[in-house]
């Protein structure tokens, strides 16, 4: 019989660039704050017009999502960890992020713990 999660266990997903491999990894601790579909909208509208902005989100992806208005419950942990580009990742062309918007909102609905910041990666 499978066995059931710790309710205050959290599952991160990992991407490796290198071998382009998923790894998921079960941890406990705070889970991710959700975020909002309007905020997830406007993350998505700055990244695709605004440099500033995405210098921002590469540099610091939690300082980036408090500024379009995304707020951490007590408790939880910040998306931002979630969606850290590393520091040698290139973000995504604003074009890109314009194109694939439907499908980075739709990834953006699921539980943020299982996003990975290959989505806004543009390798």
């Amino acid at each position: 019989m499978p066995s059931r999660k710790d309710k205050d266990s959290v599952t991160t997903a990992t991407f490796d660039n290198t071998t382009g491999e998923t790894t998921m990894a079960g941890k406990k601790g705070a889970k991710p704050a959700p975020l909002d579909p309007k905020v997830a909208k406007k993350l998505l509208d700055k990244l695709s017009t605004d440099n500033e902005f995405r210098r921002l989100f590469k540099k610091d992806a939690h300082a980036a999502l408090m500024q379009v208005g995304y707020k951490v419950e007590a408790g939880s942990t910040s998306a931002g960890e979630c969606m850290q580009l590393a520091p040698t990742d290139r973000i995504a062309p604003k074009a890109k992020i314009a194109r694939d918007r439907a499908k980075l909102e739709s990834a953006l609905n699921v539980p943020v713990s299982f996003l990975c910041a290959k989505e806004f990666s543009a390798d």
